[in-house]
């Protein structure tokens, strides 16, 4: 199958009250954010651009592991992965400098634990995310056997 070289790909967003709105697309489950608690006027246990933002990068990362993980016929148990964004004030404004990624990944065979690193760079690599944005992504995997 290929694929088409331009996509778009479309949000909503409505304003709620305060600071809060609802992100919506049809078909989808709405989405309540916020300004983070970090700024004023942001509240707690609620998604924020910000959290969005990593999170994009985190789940970026995972769907093109498992697209090349599946082209390449590698076995494996488990994907989970902690995201981590470093928010800076630069020249006045801000930005996330960093986002530190952390997959587990488990295996069932040690000859698989390199290779699982190999397609895990090689997402790295082609993950459209990370390569639309300024910050600077460190993925740290833990690769077991499981």
């Amino acid at each position: 199958m290929m694929m088409n070289k331009v996509h778009f790909f479309k949000t909503k967003i409505k304003w709620d009250s305060n600071f809060n709105g609802i992100l919506t697309e049809q078909n989808f489950p709405n989405i309540k954010i916020t300004t983070p608690p970090e700024f004023s006027n942001g509240e707690q246990n609620t998604w924020t651009p910000e959290h969005l933002f990593v999170a994009s990068v985190n789940v970026c990362l995972m769907t093109t592991f498992l697209a090349i993980a599946k082209n390449s016929k590698l076995n494996f148990n488990s994907y989970s992965s902690e995201a981590n964004g470093k928010l800076e004030k630069i020249d006045n404004k801000f930005m996330f400098t960093e986002i530190e990624l952390y997959p587990e990944i488990t295996v069932d065979l040690e000859k698989d634990i390199e290779r699982t690193e190999r397609i895990l760079n090689k997402a790295k690599e082609h993950c459209l995310v990370s390569n639309s944005i300024k910050s600077n992504v460190i993925v740290m995997p833990k690769i077991r056997i499981g």
